[in-house]
C-alpha cells in the first residue's frame, strides 16, 4: 500500500478474514493427526501461542441447564482453579458470557464494578492468582457452545489489538471445534475428546444422585447443597463430590 493511503472498510474486512482464516488453520493444524486424548492439550498450547497477552487460559464447554460444564483444556493450575471456582459458585464472567452470548470482562477484580457483579468470585479469583479475567463465548447455532477464558496476574483492560485477536481466536476456536467434529463422525473421532474431560463432572453427577437419595431432595437442591458445602470449606465442587462418592464426607452433617 502506498504511503499516505488509508485502509478502507473493505480492506479492513479482508484483513480480518485473512487473520481469522490463519488462526483457524493454526488451531486445526495443531490437532491434526492426533489421537482424541491428545487433542485438548494441543489445542490449549495453540491458543496460548496465539494469545501471549494472557497469563493463562482455559476452554470450557457449556453444560446443561443444571449449571454443569466441562473444562476441555487449561493452560495451568490457576486457569483450572478459576473454572472450578465459577462452577462451584455459579457466578463469574464465564457463567455470564454463556448466558448473554457476549464477551464479559473483569479487568480489575479488586475494584467495582467487578467486585459488585461477582463479590464471591472476585475474592476467590484473586486468592487463586488472577487480577483480571476475560471470557469470550464460543458461538454455536443460536447458543453458546462454551467459553474461552483468559486470565492475567495484573489488572487492566485489553488493548484494542489484543481484544481483536482474542475475539478472532474465540471465533476460530468455535469453527475449529465444529470442523473437527464434522470431519470425524466415527465413534473414535475428535468428538471423543470430551470423554476424558467429562470425568470430573461425572463425579459431581454421581455425588448429586447420592445426595438426592440420602436426603430425599430434588436434583437442583442436591447440587446447591454440594456447592454450598464446597464454598463453606473453601474447596471446589469436584473435590467435595469426590469426597462424597468416596464416602469420606456426609452431607447429613449439615
Amino acid at each position: 500500500m502506498p504511503d499516505g493511503d488509508v485502509l478502507g472498510d473493505g480492506d479492513a474486512e479482508r484483513e480480518t478474514e485473512v487473520e481469522r482464516a490463519r488462526i483457524a488453520h493454526e488451531l486445526i493444524a495443531a490437532v491434526g493427526g492426533l489421537r482424541p486424548p491428545e487433542v485438548p492439550e494441543a489445542l490449549c498450547r495453540a491458543c496460548c501461542r496465539l494469545l501471549p497477552l494472557a497469563t493463562g487460559l482455559s476452554v470450557n464447554v457449556a453444560g446443561n441447564s443444571d449449571g454443569t460444564g466441562i473444562v476441555l483444556c487449561a493452560s495451568d493450575d490457576v486457569a483450572t482453579r478459576l473454572a472450578d471456582i465459577q462452577y462451584t459458585l455459579g457466578e463469574g464472567p464465564s457463567t455470564e458470557a454463556v448466558r448473554l452470548r457476549a464477551p464479559v470482562f473483569a479487568p480489575d477484580l479488586n475494584r467495582p464494578p467487578d467486585t459488585r457483579r461477582w463479590p464471591l468470585f472476585s475474592v476467590q479469583a484473586i486468592k487463586a492468582g488472577a487480577q483480571s479475567v476475560f471470557s469470550l463465548p464460543l458461538a454455536g447455532a443460536g447458543h453458546a457452545l462454551g467459553t474461552l477464558d483468559l486470565y492475567r496476574r495484573a489488572s487492566g483492560s485489553l488493548s484494542g489489538t489484543h481484544l481483536r485477536t482474542a475475539l478472532l481466536v474465540a471465533d476460530a476456536l468455535s469453527l475449529a471445534v465444529i470442523a473437527l467434529d464434522h470431519a470425524s463422525p466415527a465413534p473414535e473421532g475428535v468428538v471423543t475428546w470430551l470423554a476424558g474431560a467429562e470425568a470430573d463432572r461425572e463425579e459431581v453427577h454421581h455425588a448429586t444422585g447420592m445426595i438426592m437419595v440420602r436426603l430425599g431432595v430434588s436434583a437442583e437442591e442436591a447440587l446447591l447443597r454440594l456447592r454450598a458445602r464446597a464454598f463453606a470449606q473453601g474447596r471446589t465442587a469436584t473435590e467435595v463430590a469426590r469426597a462424597i462418592v468416596d464416602r469420606t464426607m456426609d452431607l447429613c452433617d449439615d
